[in-house]
């Protein structure tokens, strides 16, 4: 019953993302390893010429920046670190360039920041740009601009597996797989030889959390945490997503043809539209709002829109067409959404009924602070 599964899933992915860690890619050592690309290289062109459109998010540049500069740590520096990723990219991208050239296949580098996907304009422009690429039959090799993203300026994804989940959504990509140096989600410590591999997970709750191990690794940045939130991202907009080892002979062959190999984690609900996955996933929120329990119950069960009588709450500056988080009374984010309406304007009209607003603010242009084409459920 699991492989008949696996076999939809796959079958009906025509398009795919495929996320490949640094340990996936590196040496022991920190060096690019070459022929793990090259295998890597092979499995993602037969996937192309079977039709198929495939999209890379490639981990690895400060592994092989460390590696090129013989770096035995991670430095600690941000411009140093920046540096030892503007090396390692080069040697990246030039690497699957050479190999994907013996398959009559193009490498395209396409280096992003967080920025890049929470302005609309440039979010159509990056799904553009990789359409078009697509369609002329290259392979797109999709990696965070180390270079230039910064935590503290908002630009940085986190990790490749958000960044990974984010272009899945942005493209509208059936299926996500992530490689990584472990055989998928486990149900205890991965050195326990009693661990056992989980196959299946049909519903993604707080349970899963139990088997989050904190990652050690000195080269990458993501851990299971980052996959399980990345899975997350993907499995609320309606795709599927499949965590493996990258250490497995023909691993991306195998997983399509519906191999039980690593972990399958079903999508969560129906598909998402484009317009609600940019809202959802990449725009960056500006603000808050906290709603009491009665707002929650009519977006949840009802599709309601947020009316200000709702609100009781709200946190931050922000603008009418800015993205909005809803907060659940226990502090959960419920929703995100497009406001109609400033801060300061909602300041003025929580609480009250929706015939009130134009008495309050001397006009009505909205009845709802948040529409509900504009709102997308995260719980």
């Amino acid at each position: 019953m699991n492989d008949l599964l696996r076999q939809e899933v796959t079958a009906t992915a025509d398009r795919i993302v495929v996320k490949v860690g640094t340990r996936v890619v590196t040496r022991a050592d920190g060096l690019l390893d070459d022929e793990r690309i090259a295998e890597l290289a092979g499995q993602l062109s037969q996937l192309v010429a079977s039709g198929r459109e495939v999209v890379l998010v490639s981990s690895g540049a400060v592994g092989a920046g460390m590696g090129e500069l013989d770096l035995s740590t991670r430095p600690d520096d941000l411009a140093q670190l920046q540096a030892v990723a503007a090396i390692g990219q080069a040697k990246l991208i030039e690497s699957y360039d050479r190999i994907f050239r013996q398959h009559d296949r193009h490498a395209a580098q396409l280096l992003l920041t967080a920025q890049d996907l929470d302005d609309r304009a440039g979010y159509l422009n990056v799904r553009n740009t990789l359409l078009a690429l697509l369609q002329f039959g290259a392979i797109p090799v999709v990696n965070e601009n180390d270079t230039v993203a910064v935590d503290e300026l908002m630009t940085t994804f986190g990790d490749n597996d958000r960044l990974a989940a984010l272009v899945t959504n942005l493209l509208g990509a059936q299926l996500l797989i992530i490689l990584s140096n472990v055989p998928g989600l486990m149900d205890g410590d991965p050195a326990d030889p009693a661990t056992q591999r989980i196959g299946t997970v049909t519903e993604l709750d707080e349970s899963l959390d139990d088997y989050v191990t904190e990652s050690t690794d000195l080269l990458g940045k993501g851990g299971m945490a980052s996959k399980l939130e990345a899975a997350r991202i993907v499995t609320t907009a309606g795709e599927n997503m499949i965590i493996a080892s990258g250490d497995e002979p023909d691993v991306l062959t195998r997983i399509i043809a519906g191999e039980d190999l690593g972990t399958l984690i079903l999508a969560q609900g129906k598909t998402v539209s484009p317009w609600k996955r940019w809202i959802g996933f990449s725009a960056q929120p500006r603000g808050k709002l906290h709603l009491d329990a009665g707002a929650c119950q009519a977006l949840l069960e009802q599709g309601s829109s947020l009316l200000p009588i709702g609100i009781s709450r709200l946190e931050g500056q922000f603008e009418k067409g800015d993205v909005i988080e809803l907060i659940a009374p226990d502090s959960r984010q419920l929703a995100r959404g497009l406001t109609n309406y400033s801060s300061s304007q909602v300041a003025k009209i929580i609480g009250l009924q929706s015939d009130l607003i134009a008495e309050t603010l001397g006009q009505r242009p909205y009845v709802e602070v948040v529409h509900r084409d504009n709102l997308v459920l995260l719980d």
